[in-house]
């Protein structure tokens, strides 16, 4: 008898259950149709461990964290000179078009609008600007108090 009692309070309680999952269903779908808000659009524009050559990512450094954000014009046929990023760099191309080198020329990359690049890090590189108009970026650095953004040769 006791066991039948359990299994009766179970179903009970999952049938409760159900019911108030659909319940608050409705009330969200409701709340959605009701709402002059309009409905968010989240595109995931980059994930990765690894940087535009293929390396893997290295660890953050430790020291207070410092957060630089970045708007960098490079005019046509310009150039970005050799440097190097001393951590973790993200940048996005707003406008134009942009080519990166490593210095020993073993690899490059092409990007345009839209495209997102993790940089490399402790790697010499440079950036040109072969188009007709200019690149604008945003260049989002996570650094360290205290330490520059990136080191020119």
């Amino acid at each position: 008898m006791r066991s039948s009692f359990t299994v009766l309070n179970i179903f009970i309680l999952l049938l409760t259950l159900n019911i108030n999952l659909a319940q608050a269903k409705q009330t969200s779908t409701e709340n959605k149709a009701s709402s002059n808000e309009p409905e968010l659009d989240i595109t995931l524009l980059n994930r990765t461990d690894k940087s535009w050559d293929g390396k893997r990512l290295p660890s953050y450094p430790s020291g207070q964290p410092q957060i630089t954000v970045l708007k960098i014009v490079i005019p046509p046929k310009g150039k970005f000179p050799i440097h190097k990023h001393p951590f973790i760099t993200v940048a996005t191309i707003l406008k134009g078009e942009i080519t990166l080198y490593l210095e020993d020329g073993s690899q490059q990359l092409r990007l345009t609008s839209g495209d997102v690049d993790t940089e490399v890090v402790n790697n010499w590189h440079y950036a040109t600007n072969e188009g007709t108009v200019p690149t604008d970026i945003i260049v989002f650095y996570a650094g360290i108090k205290g330490m520059p953004v990136l080191i020119k040769k």
